[in-house]
């Protein structure tokens, strides 16, 4: 199988920037140094990938390099199927991906689907090339931990207790968030190979040799208030009802083992090989095993609650495998956009991205310096900024992110345009973000659970937000579906512009990335949401509200 790389420097393959922009973040999502199984073309979140087949990922690779400036391609969950004469301020490339009209959104017919070859699971950011391993998602679970600490603890995880499973590429950001806002965590996770990974990689600071152990440990850690991150080789449902039955109460339990999906949930008694193996000529009774499992796991989760725990749902949909498999409590613990995040939706923050097209560290490390000048007054985005300057080594293209408001986003972004154009940096950057955004996404059990409306489950606006996108000029734009938490439970949208320098560039991000953002905060706005309601108002808001 060949390895799959992203080109680097200024020398490019395709006829533009923008084009160039979007091979190296595709085959970005594949280096496997981030990517979950680049084989496979699985980036991560269990089967999302960023081309439906191999044979696809090379016309795709193909029709980029001779994209021409004024045309665009379409890709089908997948599978590219046509290049069409646009002009040069649309899309280079729009997607559609793992969409199924609803009364069949099933995982039994999707994959059904899948076998004959006709779609593909993107799960989030994979389907739209703009994976970018844990430091993707970092600054989100720092956030959101942070939001926990001050909600619950006064500030700090200090001298607390975190307990949670799941290190793969989503999850393995969970203990450097926890110990950054002082925390001591026991991160949880059935596959040997994945622990002993993430500890090499410093993701975790010590891999205990059983659970007594890492109990053990975590209880000098806590006493001495000193943070620390334990990964342990168990499964998750086995080590939740062990500390259940030790009498251990954590201060913090949450999960975020891959239960979207119940066929990359790992039941309990079986190693990964032995899950794989079952998995492929038993999968009728791999799905009760990990029914069983799952059973137990929200029920040891509900127990920790009722001995006095901060218990959440990491947005893995697993409250609502529990209550499918009988266990009719299970939403009694909140999920954490809604418990910790739902504020920052409202003025149109959320999770900025940009990509150092080079490859170069120091075009990322020149672009913190500038965006710490230009909001030198935000306290908490210097914290960030040096802690993750101290604490976390690129993987694949340098990368960084920022939970930036609707005002910053575009000053920032074309700032950054300005610097490839003067030369400051020794590459275009790519400007995207995740799909856990305020207008990017509709999931029920996820970012929009328990809107003050009732609007939970209307998808109209992911939809807006990609054509909005789409007229805006981004450089790629799609809609998903199932990403996060399952087929049947989201639609999402993607959005990348590439900083190229140019003038028609600087007209691309100044257009979306007022217009990405602001619909964010008008969604908030029309659900009712007073923060939003005030910042529609603003003078300088960049969209006219309509009442």
């Amino acid at each position: 199988m060949e390895i799959f790389k992203s080109p680097v420097g200024n020398k490019i393959s395709c006829k533009g920037w923008q084009q160039e922009g979007l091979l190296r973040l595709l085959l970005n999502c594949l280096n496997p140094d981030i990517a979950k199984n680049p084989k496979e073309l699985e980036a991560y979140g269990g089967t999302g990938k960023v081309a439906r087949d191999i044979n696809s990922l090379k016309a795709i690779i193909k029709a980029l390099k001779t994209l021409e400036n004024d045309e665009t391609l379409l890709i089908q969950s997948g599978k590219p199927v046509g290049i069409f004469r646009t002009f040069e301020f649309a899309p280079r490339v729009i997607m559609a991906g793992a969409l199924v009209v609803p009364r069949w959104a099933s995982w039994d017919y999707f994959r059904e689907l899948v076998r004959k070859g006709l779609t593909a699971y993107g799960q989030s950011t994979a389907g739209s090339w703009a994976y970018i391993g844990t430091q993707g998602i970092l600054q989100g679970t720092w956030e959101t931990f942070s939001q926990v600490a001050k909600r619950h603890f006064g500030g700090s995880l200090r001298g607390r207790l975190v307990l949670t499973s799941g290190l793969g590429e989503m999850g393995s950001a969970q203990p450097i968030a926890i110990t950054a806002n002082g925390g001591a965590a026991i991160v949880v996770d059935v596959d040997r190979a994945v622990v002993k990974k993430r500890l090499i990689s410093s993701m975790i600071d010590i891999m205990a040799s059983s659970l007594e152990e890492a109990c053990d440990m975590a209880k000098e850690y806590v006493k001495k208030s000193e943070p620390v991150s334990i990964g342990v080789i168990a499964n998750a449902a086995d080590a939740y009802e062990t500390l259940v039955s030790y009498h251990i109460t954590p201060d913090v339990v949450t999960d975020q083992t891959p239960a979207h999906d119940l066929k990359s949930y790992i039941p309990s008694g079986l190693s990964p090989d032995e899950a794989r193996e079952l998995r492929e000529n038993n999968p009728l009774k791999y799905e009760k095993l990990a029914q069983d499992s799952v059973r137990r796991h929200v029920r040891a989760m509900i127990e920790f609650k009722k001995r006095g725990s901060v218990v959440f749902d990491y947005g893995n949909n697993l409250r609502e495998q529990g209550y499918r498999v009988g266990v009719k409590d299970a939403f009694c613990f909140p999920g954490f956009a809604s418990g910790y995040i739902r504020s920052l939706f409202c003025e149109g923050r959320g999770p900025f991205r940009w990509v150092a097209l080079s490859g170069d560290p120091e075009d990322i490390y020149r672009t913190d310096e500038i965006i710490l000048s230009i909001f030198k007054g935000d306290r908490r985005l210097k914290e960030w900024i040096d802690f993750v300057e101290r604490r976390f080594a690129f993987h694949g293209l340098p990368a960084r992110v920022c939970w930036l408001n609707y005002k910053e986003r575009s000053v920032f972004g074309n700032i950054i345009n300005e610097m490839v154009k003067l030369g400051e940096l020794k590459a275009p950057v790519a400007i995207t973000r995740d799909h856990m955004d305020a207008a990017a996404v509709a999931s029920p059990f996820r970012e929009t659970e328990a809107m003050q409306d009732g609007s939970d489950a209307v998808a109209d606006w992911p939809v807006l937000n990609a054509l909005l996108n789409c007229a805006s000029g981004a450089s790629l734009v799609g809609l998903y579906h199932g990403g996060g938490v399952g087929i049947g439970y989201s639609i999402h949208s993607g959005v990348t512009v590439i900083a190229d320098g140019s003038e028609e560039a600087r007209k691309r991000l100044d257009l979306v990335l007022k217009a990405d953002p602001a619909l964010g905060v008008i969604r908030y706005a029309d659900a009712g949401y007073d923060i939003a309601k005030d910042i529609i108002k603003s003078p300088v808001f960049p969209a006219k509200a309509v009442e």
